[in-house]
This record gives C-alpha cells, structure tokens and sequence, in this order.
C-alpha cells in the first residue's frame, strides 16, 4: 500500500509483538514476521458518499494540442466528424477542468483505460474507448506529453508526467480515481495481427503464434446462454487471455499494481461475466493485499437481481458491480414511459436482499454502450427527476461525462459511438449542474443516504416516494414523472417543524412525522435532509452482517470481550441498523478499546425470548488506535 486516502485511517497499528507503534505506513508487503498491523488490518476504502464521474478521456477536452496525432496521424480526425478516430481529448485537458468537476461536486472521476491502445483500425474505429490494449504497463501516449516516458516503470522515479500531475491535482482537492481495467481480453485482428501483447515495450505474447498459450482459440461466443462459451470464447472477436496460463495472471496484476503505485484510487473493471469467478477471486485477493485501500466495481453487463450467477459474481467474487438492473427500470420508466412507471424501480430495489452490498452498488441512468438517457427522452426535467433519483436512492451513483450540460446525439438513436460526442459545454449555470453539486452535498454530509436503509412510502405508476434512513439521520424524497399532483398524506420519518427542500428551496411542514397536502408540480423532485448526529470515536469501525434471517421485533447486535460491546453481557451488546433482510449495519465507536486484539461475535435481541448467538467460538480483529476500519462478516 504505497498510501492512504481521505476517508482511510492513516493511523498507526500497534505490534503483535511489542507494545510500541509502527512509526511510517507499509509502502509493500515485508517478510511474514514483519508484516505490520498497518498492512493487515486496513480492509478496504469507503466509498459509499462518492459521487462518480465517467469520462471517455478522447471526448472530454483537448489540453495539450501537441499530443492529438498520436504516433499514428490517420486515427486523429481535428474536425471531429469521423465518430471513429480519436478527437485530441488528453489527460491535461481533464485537469484543467478539475475545478469545474469539483464545483460540480464530483468526488471521483472514472476514467475509459489509459494503456497503451493497438495503432490502427478496425471496422472503421480506431481505439478511442481504451479496450484493445497492448501495453498494460504502458500509458497511451495520445494521452500525455509528446516527449513524456510513456513507461510506468521507467518514470517511476522522477514521477513528473502529466499523469502524476493529475493525481496530484485530484488528491489535493480530495478527489478519487478510477482507473478502468480490462483482464478479459486485448486487441482483434488488425490486418492479420491479432492479441499482440507487450510488458514494458517487448513482445510477450501473439494470438497468431501462442506458443505459450496466453490466449483461449475457440472462436466467438455462438450461445449467449452457454456459460463455458460466455467465459472461454471471444467477444466481438477479440482475442481472448487465458486465464488459466499462470504468467498471464502475474503479468496482469503486476501491470495493475504499477498503477495503483502511482496513485490509483479504485478500479473499474470491464467484462467480468467473460472470465471465472474463481479468477476475480485471486486477482481481488492479490490486489487487496497489495493495497487494502483500493475500491473495486465491475461491469456485468445486464445484471440483474434474478440472474443468479450475477449475483454471485456480486457477493462473492470480491467487488461490488455496476447496478444494470436498476438502470435498465429507470431508462424503462422515465426515458421510455413505462405503463409500471417507478413501480419497476421499486421492483427491482424490493430485491436488494440478494446482494450482500446493495447499498454500495454503482447506479447510473446511461453509459459509453447504450443511447444517452436524452436519446430516449429529450425532455431535461425528465431528466432532472432520474438523476435525483439515482443521486438519492441506495447505492453510489456514476454520471456520465456531459449529462449536467445536457449532452447527447440522437444519431441512429444515439447507439453507439454517438453516445460518446464531443464535451463542448461548461455552463456551471445549468439547472442540472446546479442540482447534481446540491445532492452531492446530500450525500456527503448526510450518512442516511450514502450508509442507510431505503423505506417506500408512497407509489403510483407517476409518483414515488422514499425515506432513507440511519440513527437520526433522515432524507425524504418525493419524484414525480407526471402531471401536477397532490399527496393528502405522506409519512417522512422526519421530527415535526418545518423543513426545506434542497432544490427548490421550498418549505415543507412536517407533524406527527407526516406532510398534509404534499403539492408535486410535474416532472418535480423533492429531497428534504436532516443529518442527526454523526457516529464518533478514536477508531470507528463500520460493522456489516450479512445471511442473518430475523423477524419483525428482533434486533441484531454484537457482543464482545472489550466495554464498547458489552464485555459478553448481551444486554449491553450494540445494536444494529437494519438495511434490508440480507444486511444489517451500524458504525461502532471505540475509545477505551482502540488499537487491542478484541473477540467479537453476534447475536439476536428477540422479544420474549432468549437471545440467539451465532455458532462459532468468536471473531477476533487487532483494532486501528483510531481512525476508519471495515468488519464485513456472514453470520454463522
């Protein structure tokens, strides 16, 4: 772990074996017997109050003119009217927007890949997206200075490209960076060259002559329902890695932890339905020990809640994943008018028992591979209404690069590449610039809406409303895709008085928990947020507990050896919140106990019965001496 970030402790862990504390952070992992509590006990980062922002790096803005060509001049197209080659947007041009992104009130920037691409076309396009890549270790040199060292490993000391200028840049504003990754697959055949693949400039690996089997040959995918297929044959002819080759394996993570050396936040990682569980199992397990601190989320492609092997790939493959089914309900319900309108999104959300981290799933309304949301409804307050949503609902929303400015062409329906135009417009003045800095704030400051449960209070076809919920904390949201409406009567979870609407600035009466005659204009949104106190602690750790079957008056609760869980006296255990039947969560403070070995374990407060313990002798965890930690356990 060569850092930590913002929202990860940076403390120091005390030694197993002495009672004096490690005086710097682990840049890499020592010896086994000298492998520090720094580099054991730090799980992984939250992310659960980003705001994400996606950006295709070629379409965004062009800050360095001298570097468009490329070592192929063919591919860069300066009138930017062939969709197919590259349009001069850099790496430089993404940190002169840095502010405007910022005031937006964008946390993390995800990134299309930054590797070094195959120089040539195929099927008319060139590689602007960053999937058919040919050096891993490599940066894309359309991307960063014409006289720049494009190698990850030779620039690793001076540390002065342009890349290391942005992290820099992003870090002092304390944002994050994605990093898109792709393990499936390189490059498709470009005139008889196919998967050619380099390390660092020299040649490892050639589809065409794999003497030393990188890549599967068994031809493209014929059945999309055949799962061997699906994970052994090739997408859209693309030469497909084998998986099972153990150099390919050290040469992908390798390639991966030189990025995250320089500063890399997260990963977003293409294609995962393409390749075994059992891969991303290893592959997570490896990068998370490497760096403890680096967030994961892959790209499904349709999942679904009802599609069980998604859901697999979710719970236990070690990353969390886009969010297609709630986005394909969204688009269904406000960008095509769905007879269901926001009942299809609450069918989908009534499902999020079957994750075991549906609170930390991407949302997001469109993307770089299917029509802008406008491509299916032009109107911009329908618009405004899916973006609150997915701002406000369950989950850690992704906006795709120029939706604020109203971004789309409707081009052959907006299909593929015209989801993808030219970035042209910074109005911080746009409604919907306004609105997405306002809600980031929400999310930010108010742990109901990044952390809590999801409550349903009212919904109609036109008309949804939710609470979400944590401690004290609350957010009341109402949405409205239809006609002017009036709500007799809505319950809010909210204390009685008067509040006021984070948008419109409007002002809203609650009593007895509830608002009387609740007026929505058409295509309106309303979001009330009231933040409670916040947990505190020398060390807080936030604790998930997921496979526990309760009932309506129980209560899970974890009991342990120190004061702040009871010291094993079950009533003065501490209590968690329940987020769905899968997940119960809470942040637990420590004082007395920071920076000791504690045994935890679970249990169930039940009315009129005698608690319920798990079945096992206990959990066992050294505790930061202060700051930031995650516990994330099933109960047995």
């Amino acid at each position: 772990m060569a850092r930590t970030t913002p929202t990860q402790s940076s403390a120091q862990y005390e030694s197993l074996e002495a009672p004096a504390k490690v005086e710097a952070l682990v840049t890499e992992p020592k010896a086994d017997h000298e492998i520090d509590l720094e580099f054991l006990y730090t799980r992984d980062i939250e992310f659960r109050q980003e705001t994400i922002y996606f950006i295709v790096v070629d379409r965004f803005y062009d800050g360095d003119p001298d570097n468009s060509e490329g070592p192929n001049p063919e591919l860069y197209d300066p009138s930017h009217q062939d969709w197919g080659k590259y349009w001069g947007g850099d790496i430089q041009g993404i940190i002169e927007k840095l502010d405007y992104l910022k005031n937006l009130g964008v946390t993390a920037l995800w990134l299309t890949p930054l590797f070094e691409q195959v120089e040539a076309l195929f099927v008319e396009q060139a590689a602007i997206h960053g999937y058919w890549t040919k050096d891993f270790k490599r940066i894309n040199p359309r991307f960063i200075g014409p006289n720049e060292e494009p190698s990850l490993n030779k620039s690793n000391e001076a540390r002065n490209t342009v890349f290391d200028s942005l992290v820099k840049a992003m870090h002092d504003r304390k944002m994050k960076l994605v990093l898109d990754i792709v393990c499936n697959h390189s490059s498709p055949d470009f005139s008889g060259k196919k998967g050619e693949l380099y390390d660092d400039g020299v040649k490892i690996a050639d589809f065409n002559d794999d003497k030393n089997n990188w890549y599967h040959h068994y031809g493209e995918v014929s059945n999309w329902e055949d799962d061997w297929q699906v994970q052994n044959c090739e997408l859209s002819g693309l030469a497909t890695f084998n998986e099972n080759n153990t150099s390919y394996r050290d040469y992908i993570k390798s390639a991966i932890k030189q990025w995250l050396d320089r500063g890399i936040d997260a990963l977003r990682v293409d294609t995962v339905k393409h390749m075994p569980i059992w891969f991303w199992q290893e592959f997570n397990a490896d990068i998370l020990t490497y760096k403890p601190d680096v967030f994961i989320f892959g790209e499904w492609i349709y999942s679904h809640p009802t599609d069980q092997r998604s859901v697999d790939f979710a719970n236990h493959s070690g990353m969390t994943m886009l969010d297609f089914g709630l986005c394909v309900a969204i688009r269904a319900a406000l960008g095509q008018g769905a007879e269901g309108g926001f009942y299809l999104v609450q069918d989908v959300l009534d499902l999020d028992h079957h994750y075991r981290g549906a609170t930390e799933l991407i949302t997001f309304i469109d993307n770089h591979d299917m029509p802008r949301f406008q491509s299916l409804n032009p109107d911009p307050e329908m618009l405004r209404v899916a973006i609150a949503l997915i701002m406000m609902t369950r989950g850690i929303p992704c906006i795709y690069y120029g939706t604020e400015q109203y971004l789309h062409n409707d081009t052959n329906g907006g299909n593929d590449p015209y989801n993808r135009p030219l970035m042209e417009n910074w109005d911080t003045e746009s409604p919907l610039y306004r609105e997405i800095r306002l809600l980031s704030g929400v999310r930010r400051f108010n742990p109901a809406v990044s952390l809590g449960s999801q409550w349903q209070k009212y919904l109609t076809p036109d008309v949804y409303c939710y609470v979400r919920r944590y401690r004290d904390s609350r957010c009341f949201v109402a949405l409205n895709r239809g006609a002017d409406t009036t709500i007799e009567t809505v319950e809010t979870d909210f204390p009685d008085g008067e509040h006021t609407c984070v948008l419109t600035r409007n002002k809203y009466e609650v009593k007895d928990g509830k608002i009387q005659h609740l007026e929505l204009g058409s295509r309106q949104a309303i979001v009330l947020s009231h933040v409670g106190e916040r947990a505190k602690g020398k060390t807080l750790v936030r604790v998930q507990v997921n496979g526990v079957a309760t009932q309506p008056g129980e209560t899970v609760v974890v009991i342990g050896d120190c004061p702040e869980l009871g010291n094993w006296d079950i009533s003065k255990a501490f209590a968690l919140e329940y987020i769905n039947t899968n997940t119960w969560f809470a942040e637990i403070p420590f004082e007395e106990s920071a920076g000791r070995l504690i045994a935890y374990k679970y249990a169930i407060w039940r009315e009129g019965q005698s608690p319920l313990r798990e079945n096992l002798g206990c959990r066992r965890w050294v505790l930061a001496s202060e700051g930031t930690v995650k516990w994330r356990d099933t109960w047995a």
